[in-house]
């Protein structure tokens, strides 16, 4: 048995593999390069290079690939598995506790360095796009992401790549058709990039409300005249009288409520809000939408807020998943890879017997790995009548 042979399987990963049945849409081979790939991402040093993927594998790296790149399998089948395991949990959740459903929606980029205009076999899908976090153009893949959350469990629902060929407002709208009306007050969760009156419709119909940042040179409209957030708040925020102070997360902001019609949304809730410190200044002027009049201040920022455990995904996935650094070519492959780390950040909120954290159970998970490696190695030994007899076993 090859060393490598002796962590190419877990008990434990096969297990959760069951509760998805994907052996009903993955050959036993298949199961085989699955368990290898997932089994990869908790050794350290991980960076998703098909060399990481060999290390957990009986057979050759360019074998794994091909399952990722070319393998004929319906990985459409196994998304849409993970997508109804995740929202039954979420529903459930809502169900038991009577808390919110969040439906959180943002987009990061996969970074990647540009190849050469020489390059045979470059990278499919890659494009250049404004980076919000680095105020420049970067190079790579966007993805966008959904996310469900209810009383603090937090799980990634979609995570679509992004090709130019269908807009982003579109992919975040078909997937909003797909999900079921919540069984209790629920909400989608956005930055402003998403605050669109089709998306905020759409999620309308499907039972959410939203509440999303907002750009500050949107139009309002104050007593019937068209004026720009901006300019609004700059009036307003000469004297503090039309402002509440309120307390979010232990912080103070000065707040002002608006309730009316901006451009193209009717009868919604505007929030104009700055830090206790900087108020009246124009660069720390934020501002968030809320489509639930039936709200208090208080109550949006809080909700609002909530939006928060997509940006620490995106991070674990840069982190712990290999978001920045995965070295697959084909779209195909590289969606089929984000679908397989999907299931694998799935895996560790709720796979550990318990609902946890995303690191714990990545903690949890890894050091399960490691006890069934050593058990392996202390069964082959117990059965070697000397070390030169084990040294053949595991060589």
């Amino acid at each position: 048995m090859p060393i490598a042979n002796i962590i190419h399987h877990s008990n434990k990963i096969y297990n959760y593999f069951k509760v998805l049945n994907l052996n009903c849409f993955l050959s036993d081979i298949y199961l085989q390069h699955f368990m290898a790939i997932i089994l990869s991402t908790f050794l350290r040093g991980y960076r998703g290079k098909t060399t990481d993927f060999a290390l957990t594998s009986q057979h050759h790296r360019t074998i794994v690939a091909h399952f990722l790149n070319q393998g004929k399998w319906n990985d459409f089948l196994f998304q849409d598995a993970l997508r109804n395991s995740v929202a039954y949990l979420i529903y459930r959740e809502a169900t038991i506790s009577g808390q919110p459903i969040f439906c959180i929606v943002d987009d990061t980029i996969a970074s990647h360095t540009r190849p050469s205009s020489q390059a045979v076999h470059p990278i499919e899908a890659a494009y250049f796009h404004q980076s919000h976090l680095k105020g420049k153009q970067d190079y790579g893949h966007q993805a966008v992401s959904v996310m469900l959350s209810c009383n603090g469990i937090v799980l990634n629902y979609a995570f679509v790549l992004y090709n130019k060929a269908i807009s982003k407002i579109d992919i975040v709208q078909d997937i909003a058709k797909e999900l079921p009306a919540p069984p209790v007050q629920s909400y989608f969760l956005c930055d402003c990039w998403y605050v669109s009156e089709k998306i905020i419709n759409t999620f309308a119909v499907q039972g959410f409300h939203t509440i999303g940042a907002l750009k500050t040179n949107r139009l309002l409209y104050p007593s019937g005249m068209k004026k720009k957030l901006s300019e609004l708040a700059a009036e307003l925020s000469v004297t503090h009288k039309n402002f509440d102070l309120v307390t979010v997360k232990g912080r103070n902001y000065y707040v002002y409520r608006y309730e009316g019609n901006l451009n193209g949304i009717e009868n919604a809730i505007v929030l104009f809000s700055y830090p206790e410190k900087a108020f009246g200044k124009p660069k720390a002027l934020r501002a968030f939408l809320c489509m639930d009049v039936s709200l208090s201040t208080n109550e949006i920022l809080d909700n609002y807020v909530c939006r928060w455990p997509i940006e620490v995904f995106f991070r674990q996935c840069k982190d712990k998943l290999a978001l920045d650094s995965y070295q697959i070519r084909s779209a195909q492959g590289i969606r089929r890879y984000w679908l397989i780390m999907s299931f694998a950040h799935y895996m560790c909120v709720v796979g550990t017997g318990k609902v946890c954290p995303f690191e714990t159970g990545y903690r949890k998970i890894s050091d399960i790995i490691q006890m069934e490696k050593y058990l392996t190695l202390y069964q082959c030994a117990r059965e070697c009548i000397d070390f030169d007899s084990f040294v053949k076993v595991v060589a």
